[in-house]
Parts: C-alpha cells; sequence; structure tokens
C-alpha cells in the first residue's frame, strides 16, 4: 500500500466520482481507476460500491479513510515537529474564520503575525462553522476562529469574547428611531437572515421560540455583505454581530440593541487535541489573545 494511492482514495471518498477526483489530482481517469483497483486487491475488499454512474463508499472503504486521516495527520504532524527545529524561519499556517470575524478581528493579527515572521505562509479562509469542524477534523486547517460550542472529543477551544447580536434596519425605517427592540420585530416587519444551516440563525430560532413564534424571513442570503445590502435598500431588517455592523459603519443602516433577552454568542478558537501545535500556530493563538484582550479595554474606556 503505498500513500499516493491512499491520496488518490481519499480524493474519490471527497467526490465520489472518479471524473472529478481524477480532474482534481490532474491525472488521467483510466489511471485513478487502476491504482484504485490495485488498492482494492490489496484490501482484500472493495472500497467502493459501483451503483450506476453512483459510488457508494462500502464499510471497508469507511475504516480505511478514518485511518487514511491519520495517516497523513501523523504526516503532518511530523513534518510541524521537524520545521520546529528550524523556528519561525519558514513552514506554513492555515486558519479557517467565520466570515463575520476576518475583517473585523483578524487584520491587527495577521499583520502583526506576518511582519515578525514573514517567511511562514499564512492562509485565512473564511468559512462557515461546518466548513471549519470538517477542516479540523480532517487535517486541512491548523486553527479555526467560531462560534463556541464546537464540541467533539478530537477539538479543544478556547473562549476569545462574547459579543451581543443587534438588529440593522434601513435608516429611513421608523424601527430605525427605537432606542431598543425585542425579538417580537421579527414578526412586525420584514427580515433578510442567515440561511437555517447557519449556526448564528439557529441561535436566533432558538430564541424566537421562547417567544412561541418561528422568524419567516422574506429573503435568506449566506454572506453579511448581501445581506446588509438588502437592508441599505429597504427590504427588511436582519441581526448581526455588533460588532460586525459597527466595523462596517454603513451609513444607510441604523444599529439597534435588542433586549429582553440579549443575544449573545461566544467567539473561540479551536484546534485539533491531538495535533501537534507548531510554534507559527501557537504564536498566532498567543497573538491573537492579547489583540482581542487590548481591543476589549480600549471598548470599556
Amino acid at each position: 500500500m503505498e500513500l499516493k494511492q491512499l491520496e488518490y482514495f481519499m480524493a474519490v471518498c471527497r467526490e465520489l466520482h472518479f471524473t472529478r477526483a481524477a480532474e482534481k489530482l490532474g491525472i488521467a481517469q483510466p489511471s485513478l481507476s487502476q491504482q484504485i483497483r490495485l488498492l482494492e486487491h490489496e484490501i482484500g475488499t472493495p472500497l467502493f460500491d459501483r451503483i450506476g454512474k453512483k459510488n457508494m463508499i462500502t464499510e471497508a472503504g469507511k475504516t480505511l479513510l478514518h485511518h487514511s486521516y491519520n495517516v497523513f495527520h501523523e504526516l503532518s504532524q511530523a513534518r510541524a515537529a521537524i520545521s520546529e527545529l528550524q523556528g519561525l524561519e519558514r513552514g506554513s499556517l492555515k486558519i479557517g474564520a467565520l466570515l463575520t470575524v476576518v475583517n473585523y478581528l483578524l487584520p491587527p493579527t495577521v499583520i502583526g503575525f506576518h511582519r515578525n515572521y514573514p517567511h511562514v505562509e499564512l492562509s485565512v479562509l473564511g468559512l462557515r462553522t461546518g466548513d471549519i469542524y470538517n477542516g479540523l477534523l480532517q487535517n486541512e486547517l491548523d486553527l479555526g476562529i467560531v462560534l463556541l460550542p464546537m464540541e467533539h472529543e478530537d477539538l479543544e477551544a478556547i473562549p476569545l469574547y462574547k459579543e451581543n447580536l443587534a438588529l440593522a434596519a434601513p435608516a429611513d425605517h421608523p424601527v430605525a428611531q427605537k432606542p431598543s427592540v425585542t425579538l417580537d420585530i421579527l414578526k412586525e416587519v420584514p427580515s433578510i437572515l442567515l440561511p437555517s444551516t447557519y449556526f448564528m440563525r439557529q441561535l436566533i430560532n432558538e430564541k424566537c421560540r421562547s417567544f412561541e413564534f418561528a422568524p419567516q424571513p422574506v429573503m435568506e442570503m449566506t454572506t453579511m455583505e448581501s445581506i446588509i445590502n438588502m437592508v441599505s435598500m429597504g427590504v427588511g431588517v436582519t441581526i448581526l454581530p455588533r460588532a460586525y455592523l459597527d466595523y462596517i459603519d454603513n451609513k444607510q443602516i441604523r444599529t439597534i440593541p435588542i433586549q429582553n433577552p440579549v443575544l449573545t454568542t461566544q467567539i473561540g478558537v479551536v484546534y485539533r487535541k491531538n495535533k501537534y501545535l507548531c510554534a507559527a500556530s501557537r504564536v498566532f493563538m498567543e497573538q491573537l489573545i492579547t489583540t482581542v484582550k487590548s481591543e476589549r479595554l480600549e471598548q470599556r474606556k
């Protein structure tokens, strides 16, 4: 069994389509199929059930996939440990962060880190919570910055700070003149919200249930920017993190506090418990925590 075969096998598991997997790998589809057949021959059992045009992973395939992730995880750990011997003169760091925090939370830490360690290849990806979760477990990300809780036996979380959600309304809307609102406002005026698959929307839904209603947005959109555009054009109101709304400082909308109940989320940094935390990861986390603490102090002044 060769590492290259495992790499090919994992690509097919991700795509469940041999042609697409071959394109992602940059090889010919017949070569990929041959390597999978050789792997199945060595394992002694099929790894995929081929039903018509669909490919399904067999139980044996699922078992091999789990161990394949562990194999490549150990290899990445070895590389990290070896590069550690050279300090922060080289290496890479890949971070998955919520789209809501990429702009207003990370820039000071990212700029400072790059200035101090210019030879470390730093990648910051704006992702959904579920994508960060999978990326950490599949060793595709070193760190994640997410809404907590993110619970898994292989993940460790460090809380960073709590932030309130607030209502954003068009500047010329009557609700924009209110000093505060309750969640009942979602029953009274049209709203644009994130889809129900998003953690923040799930929080809103849960709180609305205490008022014995479910939000019925006129639109669901997957990015903060598109939602804000709809609000600024007068389509409706929305609920987003107060810090994000303050950061964008859009003159066409007004931010109104939500009370009774106050909606609060917890932002944290997450990493794999059994992942070797290289110097780059540790230093970045330390700088991020320091930045957050200093910003919180400034806000209290």
